[in-house]
């Protein structure tokens, strides 16, 4: 799986970490999986949060955990969905909160290719999971690896914008450097939580006030 073509700037900074053994372990893994089970996403998408967010671009960060486990949902882009799928719960609920915060209507199509192609890496802890079975790929060594992907985002970047929705998430905070970049955080938007925290956080708004006033563009939510 190390050989899969991933954005220049994403696998020069991350090359050290595809070259371990762990990785190759990981790697074998996930190619078993998907000779032998329905997995998502397609292969050829487990990286398409990098290629869509080259390393270079990166203003904001949003950490999911593991792919929609559904058909035709999943494609490389944390909380995303292909263009034509119903918007999944957790995705309504930002659009929600997104309405409430800055004033853009609820869009029709759940994909977030367009923020991706932003600046945006819409990065989930873990990159691929076996059909209708969530988690399932979780402890084979993802988590090593995007932990690795949060750390160099905080270490060669200033002032990025990393929202944390969820104790999982927050617990990935760990590795970025919170004086160089602005890190939000939050209850996630699942229906179980979006009320203890997620509505009303604002954190779109915020997001937009902080790049700016740090002389960057402010994203098109």
């Amino acid at each position: 799986m190390s050989s899969i073509l991933m954005e220049q700037g994403w696998k020069e900074r991350l090359d050290a970490a595809l070259s371990t053994p762990s990785f190759e372990r990981l790697s074998a893994y996930v190619r078993e999986e998907y000779q032998s089970q329905t997995c998502y996403p397609p292969a050829h998408q487990v990286f398409a949060a990098f290629d869509h967010c080259p390393f270079d671009r990166v203003r904001a960060v949003i950490l999911g955990q593991d792919p929609y486990h559904g058909p035709g949902q999943a494609h490389g882009l944390c909380f995303s969905v292909n263009d034509g799928v119903p918007l999944p719960p957790s995705l309504r609920n930002i659009f929600k909160e997104i309405a409430d915060d800055i004033g853009k209507p609820v869009p029709a199509s759940g994909n977030l290719t367009r923020w991706a192609d932003q600046g945006v890496l819409l990065l989930n802890a873990v990159l691929t999971v076996r059909a209708g079975q969530a988690a399932s790929h979780q402890k084979r060594g993802w988590e090593d690896f995007t932990d690795e992907v949060i750390r160099q985002v905080s270490e060669h970047h200033e002032h990025v914008v990393f929202m944390l929705w969820g104790n999982y998430a927050i617990r990935k905070g760990h590795w970025i450097d919170s004086s160089r970049h602005l890190v939000l955080t939050s209850a996630h938007p699942s229906p179980l939580s979006v009320h203890q925290g997620f509505s009303g956080n604002k954190h779109f708004s915020k997001s937009n006030e902080y790049l700016t006033r740090h002389g960057y563009t402010a994203i098109d939510w």
